[in-house]
């Protein structure tokens, strides 16, 4: 495995399938991770587990990458910096397809019907507030429908994340809107406003992340966009102030506040209680 490979999305292009080990592999199939030997404590950590593929990307010199999320994730036990369903990184000779009879076993578990995801730059002040929610919320408890992930800045990441067919995206985000510092919020974008004919001229920053634009790159790869919510929090301030790191005061006080709405909405998707879901 390429410890700097989950990174650079930016630089890889999907393809549909690849062979490995005279199969055709494609996305959603299980396989065995089998990484080379002589590796780092993950290599170490990651041999032998069982993981779901989610995507499989070709570079720019044509060489393919197999993207897994793990059926459970060992950082969790090792108390490494991995939240649960992170995105691994491997070369096709370093991962074996499981036989059928074990292909559909955790199936249903590795396609989540909700993603949340935090977004925002740790280094710049109080953009780091969906970053701090989803870490909190990576340590509870949540129902196996539920995919947490810190995708920071890594836009590109998101997008692709977001071609899985979620049933509910759950955006979390420092937002500026007028409010007092603190305030939290909860919006469903537009997304009739987000097809593919609003993609052009939407660059990306690959060090910098716009939900709105990422949506809309989304939308241009195909992704059937269904329900987005955006779980907002009104800043302080949205930059690096000298000598000063982390959150401001009042949106340091609405984390937990915001864990705790993030959980109610779950909730309220997965009962159907929420206007336009279904149980």
């Amino acid at each position: 495995m390429n410890e700097w490979e989950w990174q650079l999305l930016e630089d890889k292009s999907p393809i549909e399938q690849v062979e490995i080990g005279g199969a055709a592999v494609r996305i959603g199939d299980r396989v065995r991770l089998h990484p080379r030997q002589g590796g780092d404590v993950f290599d170490i950590a990651l041999a032998g587990q069982i993981a779901t593929l989610e995507a499989l990307e070709q570079d720019y010199e044509g060489k393919v990458h197999v993207c897994v999320v793990l059926d459970d994730d060992p950082g969790r036990d090792l108390g490494l910096m991995r939240q649960p369903g992170h995105r691994f990184f491997f070369d096709i000779d370093e991962v074996e397809l499981l036989p059928p009879e074990e292909q559909t076993q955790k199936r249903a578990a590795a396609q989540p019907r909700i993603l949340v995801a935090g977004v925002g730059n740790i280094f710049m002040g109080d953009d780091a507030f969906g970053v701090e929610v989803a870490r909190r919320l990576a340590e509870r408890a949540l129902p196996a429908e539920v995919r947490v992930g810190d995708f920071g800045i890594r836009g590109f990441d998101l997008a692709y994340a977001l071609q899985d067919g979620y049933e509910t995206t759950i955006l979390i985000d420092a937002y500026p809107r007028g409010d007092d510092p603190g305030t939290l919020y909860v919006a469903e974008p537009d997304l009739a406003a987000l097809g593919p004919d609003q993609a052009e001229g939407a660059d990306v920053d690959a060090h910098a992340m716009d939900p709105v634009k990422i949506l809309r790159l989304a939308a241009s790869m195909g992704g059937a966009l269904k329900r987005v919510l955006l779980i907002g929090c009104e800043p302080a301030t949205l930059g690096p102030e000298e000598g000063v790191m982390g959150l401001s005061d009042p949106v340091a006080r609405a984390v937990s506040e915001a864990v705790n709405l993030v959980e109610s909405v779950i909730d309220r998707v997965l009962a159907g209680t929420w206007p336009g879901s279904a149980p």
